[in-house]
């Protein structure tokens, strides 16, 4: 299943003009306008392949690792934060927004790690909590100390919790959406909803204070972001 490219979202930062159709992604955890399939990952942002015939070459044969997972699929879709690795060439990267709101790779060091929000939580049974994550991961734990917007630094190898940002104030924030898109910033307080509006969150960046919607809080450090962005 195929998109027009004219119609594609703002954020997937391609060339509209260039052929008229492009691949939709599958159904899955992200949102239409908050992933790229691989197809369009492989072309149009690592520059290793020019038609989609190569790019299924590429899959088959296990040249590109999602998450530390080989994916075959041309439109699996790949979402903000997911970790991008080509071993042949020794090449890591995690897709973020810049500051324009478009999709880009940034280079990465380590890849051991992801980035995961917590999007919600149940009770289960004999009070083993369940935890959803941004990325369509599930997590069932002892521990009920986690609150949705919450994020966990996960050890891609064995799917373990490695340590736990809180939206709290003073830890870093990467804005996911709105007017802000793609700032990082220091968290000042969340500003509970009231009656029909969202709760939002106040932060501060390069001494300026900004105010946007809770949602678009991507929690990635304490003492500093355990990313570094090299915004294009």
């Amino acid at each position: 299943m195929h998109l027009k490219r004219i119609n594609a979202p703002r954020d997937w930062a391609i060339k509209r003009k260039e052929r008229k159709f492009i691949a939709r992604p599958l159904p899955g955890p992200h949102a239409l306008d908050s992933c790229i399939t691989l197809n369009n990952l492989i072309k149009e942002f690592l520059n290793q392949a020019k038609i989609s015939k190569e790019v299924k070459y590429i899959l088959n044969n296990k040249k590109i690792l999602i998450n530390k997972v080989p994916r075959i699929d041309y439109r699996f879709p790949v979402g903000i934060m997911d970790i991008i690795e080509i071993p042949d060439l020794k090449l890591s990267y995690i897709l973020l927004y810049n500051k324009k709101g478009k999709f880009f790779l940034n280079s990465v060091k380590d890849a051991s790690t992801k980035l995961c929000k917590i999007i919600g939580k149940k009770i289960q049974k004999k009070g083993k909590v369940q935890i959803n994550l941004n990325d369509g991961r599930n997590l069932l734990l002892d521990k009920n100390n986690y609150a949705v917007g919450d994020t966990l630094v996960i050890d891609l190898s064995n799917n373990k919790i490695k340590d736990h940002l809180k939206l709290d104030k003073d830890f870093f924030v990467y804005i996911t959406g709105g007017s802000y898109k793609g700032n990082i910033g220091k968290l000042q307080k969340v500003i509970p909803g009231k009656d029909c509006e969202e709760p939002k969150i106040a932060f501060s960046e390069d001494k300026h204070n900004y105010t946007t919607l809770k949602k678009y809080a991507f929690v990635i450090g304490k003492d500093k972001p355990l990313i570094e962005v090299k915004n294009e």
